[in-house]
């Protein structure tokens, strides 16, 4: 059984908000089309406390884009972004959401940062999609959405560890830097992914 998992087709990664992919916009008739050939559409979605610790906000010494240490992890200060609650937190309008089942909130916590739709980036927490999806007989994930180097990147990494067969649909996916996701898409080849074209 296969399932779509939608990664944080939110208003600020969209032209417009405050951390927007370039033509992010592009994925959404994508994305909105491949829906139908899925048994189960699932979604992620960036929920963070406004005081998180991901957000250059945060330090005062610091600038967006600096790296730091947090909770052991190297992390990128970004500028503040889906905050709960907010008109940027939300899904893009232009999402169709009639077929998604259940979705999933992730970087809730204010001491650590939640690229994955499966845990936290210490993989302290899980966010429960892993069980949810074994759950309904899942055994092969294909993954869309934003951002195509961060979020969409280590939330196909986690699926492949979890022993899903994992595909990344590329032309439903935009990333912040295209050259790193050249060779991110690499590093997933070579550990069993599968880069797809809808």
């Amino acid at each position: 059984m296969k399932a779509l998992i939608i990664v944080d087709v939110q208003n600020d990664f969209l032209p417009g908000g405050a951390l927007a992919v370039e033509n992010g916009n592009e994925v959404l008739p994508i994305i909105n089309k491949v829906q139908e050939e899925y048994s189960l559409v699932v979604a992620t979605q960036d929920w963070h406390p406004e005081n998180h610790k991901s957000f250059a906000s945060q330090h005062k010494e610091k600038k967006t884009f600096d790296e730091i240490q947090l909770r052991g992890q190297k992390q990128i200060l970004w500028p503040d972004h889906c905050i709960q609650q907010s008109w940027g937190a939300e899904f893009s309008k232009e999402l169709k959401q009639n077929q998604i089942e259940a979705i999933f909130r992730k970087g809730l916590d204010p001491t650590i940062d939640s690229y994955s739709g499966f845990f936290d980036n210490g993989k302290l927490k899980s966010v429960g999609l892993g069980d949810y999806l074994k759950g309904r007989s899942i055994d092969e994930v294909h993954i869309c959405g934003l951002a195509a180097d961060f979020c969409v990147y280590y939330t196909a990494k986690d699926a492949l560890e979890l022993g899903f067969r994992t595909k990344i649909i590329e032309n439903a996916t935009k990333a912040i830097n295209p050259s790193n996701f050249q060779n991110l898409k690499k590093e997933f080849e070579n550990i069993g992914g599968r880069i797809i074209q809808k």
